[in-house]
């Protein structure tokens, strides 16, 4: 059996991301060329994320998406710049790239979503899910299950992985928004959040349940 052999488009895709590479590493005018059309390209991946999501602020003006979408592309550039030894050429370097102005507006979007307004309390979240079950007519298996699931998350979870998994699984805050409001990090969030399924879902099973907690969200 022969190699597979690379392609003219993938010659071509490789040569591209490695005069992105090149250009952007160097110094002088090169360098601030390629900065200026990267950040172009990087406010039409904003607006492209931020026309998408818009819908869910309709309070917001025009000249608000577009500061948002500058203010995207400009956090994408630094983090691209910082992070050019990360490149591994899977992908087109302007692909990669993309993802994180997506991101930036993304995240920016959420938190605009989340601008004044509190986190709910466990109680409050425990009892719209309550209510929401009971509106759905669920039975009395579902009912079982709610009550131990309620147990198990209030006796067998630290205060912080209770915390996090309630506001993220239950009352559906963004992880960024939280991580802000907590003074904590996405990373340490995440890991709580982690930590917090791992033990639910051992509990879960010693009682004989098996609950898909593994999720992953967009945040």
């Amino acid at each position: 059996m022969t190699a597979p052999t690379e392609t003219p488009s993938d010659l071509s895709a490789a040569a591209e991301s490695q005069r992105w590479l090149e250009q952007l590493s160097d110094g002088g005018a090169s360098r601030d060329a390629a900065v200026g059309e990267l950040h172009a390209l990087l406010l039409k991946a904003a607006r492209f994320e931020i026309d998408r999501r818009r819908a869910g602020l309709p309070h917001l003006r025009g000249g608000d998406f577009e500061d948002l979408a500058q203010q995207s592309a400009d956090d994408a550039l630094v983090a691209v710049l910082a992070k050019l030894d990360q490149f591994r050429g899977e992908s087109r370097f302007t692909t990669w790239a993309y993802k994180f102005a997506l991101l930036e507006a993304a995240v920016k979007l959420r938190r605009l979503a989340w601008q004044g307004r509190e986190v709910p309390l466990e109680e409050e979240a425990w009892s719209t899910l309550a209510a929401a079950t009971s509106w759905a007519g669920s039975g009395a298996e579902d009912a079982e299950l709610f009550t131990v699931l309620r147990e198990e998350i209030e006796n067998g979870l630290s205060p912080r992985q209770r915390e996090v998994l309630v506001a993220v699984a239950l009352n559906d805050v963004p992880i960024d928004v939280l991580a802000e409001r907590l003074g904590s990090t996405r990373g340490a969030l995440y890991k709580s959040l982690h930590d917090a399924r791992r033990k639910l879902r051992a509990a879960l099973r010693e009682r004989g349940i098996e609950l898909g907690l593994d999720r992953e969200e967009e945040r």
